[in-house]
This record gives structure tokens, sequence and C-alpha cells, in this order.
């Protein structure tokens, strides 16, 4: 018996959804050997874990944001007043959501 190079097997399960995209990503690759291919990507693969607090913040800022503009857009329609004071406030929330856009998009930069 052949003396292996590599002594200790990994076992794993997969589905069958998984098991096709699987096959998909080997051909793309241009390889048939499965054990090559699960080997290179888990030693040179790379996994992004894009768990961005500002995503969160963001996400909070746009339901703030588009609360405010339907209550303001409905007052307006009742009343036909607007008030200087709601656009500031408006103002104010589209500018952290574009701080928060610019936090993202630095974040998503960083990542190599």
């Amino acid at each position: 018996m052949a003396k292996r190079k590599r002594t200790i097997p990994m076992l794993f399960y997969v589905s069958e959804q998984e098991k096709e995209m699987i096959q998909t990503k080997m051909e793309q690759y241009g390889t048939k050997n499965l054990s090559a291919y699960l080997r290179k990507i888990a030693i040179d693969g790379y996994v992004v874990n894009l768990e961005l607090p500002e995503l969160s913040e963001m996400v909070s800022l746009l339901r703030r944001s588009s609360n405010n503009l339907n209550q303001l857009t409905r007052r307006i329609h009742e009343t036909g007043r607007f008030y200087d004071a709601d656009l500031e406030e408006l103002r104010r929330d589209y500018d952290g959501l574009w701080d928060a856009a610019q936090k993202i998009l630095t974040s998503l930069a960083a990542i190599q």
C-alpha cells in the first residue's frame, strides 16, 4: 500500500443543492478532483464576514427618515402647512444616512 502524504481524513455532509453548487464551481475552476478542489478552497479561499454594525444603524436611520417623511407629507396634504423645523429634521436624518453609508463603504473598501 502506498504511503499517503495526507493521513487525516475529513468528512462533512451537504444537501443535494449544495452538492450541485460545489460541482458547478468545480467545473468553473476546471477540475474534476473533489478532494483537491475542497483542499484548495479550504486553504487558499477566504470568507467575507459582513457583520457591519453600521448597516444596522443605517437601516434604523432609513426607517426613521421614511416615517418622518410620510408624516410630513400627510400633514402638508391635510393642513397645507410646512415648517422649517420639519425640513431641518429631515436634513439631519439624511445627513446621518450619508454618514452611515460612508462608514459602510469605508469598511467594505478595507476588505481585501
